[in-house]
């Protein structure tokens, strides 16, 4: 079981940033892209000055890759940093962690959406210059200090904590998974009860307040629906998948990755469908496949291909993605089954006409075609 060294989360909570980072450092380098920053640097800035800190910023360029960590690792060099502190979302947080660990100093995050559950983990995503999948690095360690305030994340766009909830939905999915097969977790053992009852407590959370805390952020307000699906989103699924395992869903999203048509997507979005389509691999009862289309769709998130710019009938795309999904090594071989390229590439066929269905059904709105803009 592995875990952030402290958690804060609350309204307000990024104008106390410089009294957690004093604990850690004395010459912090804070590390977020230009947008960000133009909305939460004046109380950052106010925050590291009231805590007798230098205010050093570099810019982060937007993909996590390995030419942007090596660069972000000269600065810290460069400047003498001694804790590294993202702020951002999921791509500046990974970039961090990758380089405060290369450059052996200290790292914390403060996210400013709560969209997926990378802010407490010991590992990194990394992608290529284009934006595909490359490859998973691990730390020894978990980041000093996650520091969330939800006033912040309830002023970002919505679909932001939806794709969050779709991120944070799987995590149940996956370690339940994970937990029949008794394979090992991100946290380099099998599971603790500890990891699969968080992943449990995230999914119940979520069921409960995911649709009224989504409806309050469209206002940007926070409400108590909403500060537990923050919590749900960052800190219970980011301990529930890395101490309770990962399985199909994450797996199927890094096959969608090897396919331009998602790459516009949000990470949440996709890990929505190798939700679904991990159901479909499982053989779950037809009422758990309905109940998770129809709450999906409610939130607000995809639970079929043509929604991701995809199509049932494009079976050469199906094959790249499920080929992806499965290379060895993959978390799809902690299912408690063998699992095979066509296995994946048919349920993901199938969930176009199912889910399209089941919504019909239950009078909820048709899927909708998903255009991929211009990507990067």
């Amino acid at each position: 079981m592995i875990s952030p060294g402290r958690y804060v989360q609350g309204k307000g909570a990024i104008r106390e940033l410089g009294t957690y980072a004093k604990q850690l450092g004395n010459a912090p380098l804070i590390v977020a892209d230009d947008l960000v920053w133009g909305f939460v640097g004046h109380d950052i800035e106010a925050s590291l000055k009231a805590a007798g800190l230098p205010v050093r910023r570099e810019k982060f360029n937007g993909i996590p890759s390995a030419k942007e960590i090596d660069r972000l690792v000269g600065v810290i060099k460069e400047t003498g940093s001694d804790v590294a502190i993202a702020v951002g979302g999921g791509s500046t947080i990974d970039a961090v962690k990758a380089a405060g660990f290369l450059a052996d100093i200290r790292w914390a995050n403060c996210p400013t959406v709560a969209s997926t559950d990378a802010p407490c983990s010991a590992l990194s995503v990394i992608y290529t210059e284009t934006g595909e999948f490359e490859e998973y690095r691990f730390f020894p360690r978990n980041p000093d200090l996650v520091l969330v305030d939800s006033q912040v994340v309830a002023n970002a766009p919505v679909g932001l904590l939806i794709a969050g909830v779709g991120d944070a939905l799987a995590t149940w999915l996956e370690a339940r998974a994970t937990s029949r097969s008794n394979s090992k977790t991100m946290a380099g053992g099998v599971p603790t009860v500890t990891g699969t009852a968080l992943a449990k407590l995230s999914w119940e959370v979520l069921w409960e307040n995911a649709i009224e805390a989504v409806d309050a952020v469209k206002d940007k307000q926070v409400t108590p629906a909403v500060e537990k699906v923050i919590e749900a989103n960052t800190l219970l699924s980011g301990l529930g998948f890395e101490s309770g395992g990962l399985a199909a869903a994450h797996a199927i999203h890094n096959g969608l990755t090897a396919v331009p048509q998602t790459h516009g997507l949000a990470h949440g979005q996709k890990v929505n469908i190798g939700s679904v389509t991990q159901l479909v691999l499982e053989g779950a009862p037809s009422s758990d496949i309905r109940d998770f289309v129809e709450f999906t769709t409610r939130v607000g998130l995809p639970n079929t291909l043509s929604e991701v710019g995809l199509r049932a009938d494009d079976a050469a795309s199906l094959a790249i993605i499920a080929e992806a999904a499965t290379v060895p090594g993959e978390t799809i071989h902690s299912m408690p089954f063998e699992v095979s390229a066509g296995d994946v590439a048919s349920a993901l066929a199938s969930i176009e006409r199912m889910s399209a269905g089941i919504r019909e059904r239950a009078g909820l709105p048709a899927p909708r075609p998903y255009v991929a803009a211009d990507h990067h």
